[in-house]
C-alpha cells in the first residue's frame, strides 16, 4: 500500500492544479484568459479545472485582501488564551462575535487557543484584551503586539 506524500496530501492535485491555486491565491480576480496564458493551457481547460477544484472543495471561496494603506495603520496582536475545562466551544463562539478577532486557532501546549487580533489603535486593542479576559470560560490570556512582519507569504503573492 503506497502512502500519500506529505508535501502533496491530495493526489487529485497535479502540478498544474497547484500552480493554478497559487495564481488564484495571488489574485482571485485574474481573468481566466490571463491564467490560461500563464499556465500554457486553453481557456476552457482552466475554467474546467477551476470548476472541478470548487466542486471538490479544494477552493472553498474567494476573499478580499486589504491594501497596504489599510494594513499599515493597524495594530496586530497575537493573544494566547487558556480556557477552563469544557468551555472551549463557548469561548470560541464568544470570540467569533468579535470582529477584531481575525483568526482563532486551537493550539497545543499551555494555552488552548491563539487569536490573531486586528485593531485600529492601541487603546482599542487594550479594551479588546480586557473584553476577551472577561469572556465566560477564559482562564488566562497572554498577548504580544506585532511590531513588524518579517515574512508574510500571503502578502508576497500579491506583489
Amino acid at each position: 500500500m503506497q502512502q500519500a506524500s506529505i508535501e502533496h496530501p491530495d493526489p487529485r492535485l497535479d502540478v498544474t492544479d497547484r500552480h493554478l491555486l497559487t495564481l488564484l491565491q495571488a489574485n482571485a480576480r485574474e481573468p481566466v484568459a490571463l491564467l490560461a496564458r500563464k499556465l500554457g493551457l486553453a481557456r476552457t481547460t482552466v475554467v474546467a479545472r477551476i470548476a472541478r477544484l470548487e466542486k471538490n472543495g479544494v477552493i472553498a471561496g474567494y476573499g478580499v485582501r486589504l491594501g497596504q494603506a489599510l494594513e499599515e495603520n493597524v495594530v496586530r496582536s497575537y493573544c494566547f488564551i487558556s480556557v477552563r475545562p469544557k468551555t472551549g466551544a463557548q469561548v470560541a463562539a464568544a470570540l467569533k462575535r468579535l470582529p477584531e478577532v481575525e483568526e482563532l486557532s486551537a493550539v497545543s501546549g499551555v494555552f488552548d487557543y491563539l487569536a490573531l487580533l486586528r485593531c485600529s489603535r492601541v487603546e482599542q486593542l487594550d479594551a479588546l484584551l480586557d473584553q476577551i479576559g472577561q469572556v465566560e470560560g477564559v482562564n488566562h490570556t497572554q498577548s504580544s503586539i506585532v511590531l513588524s512582519r518579517k515574512i508574510d507569504r500571503r502578502a508576497a503573492l500579491c506583489q
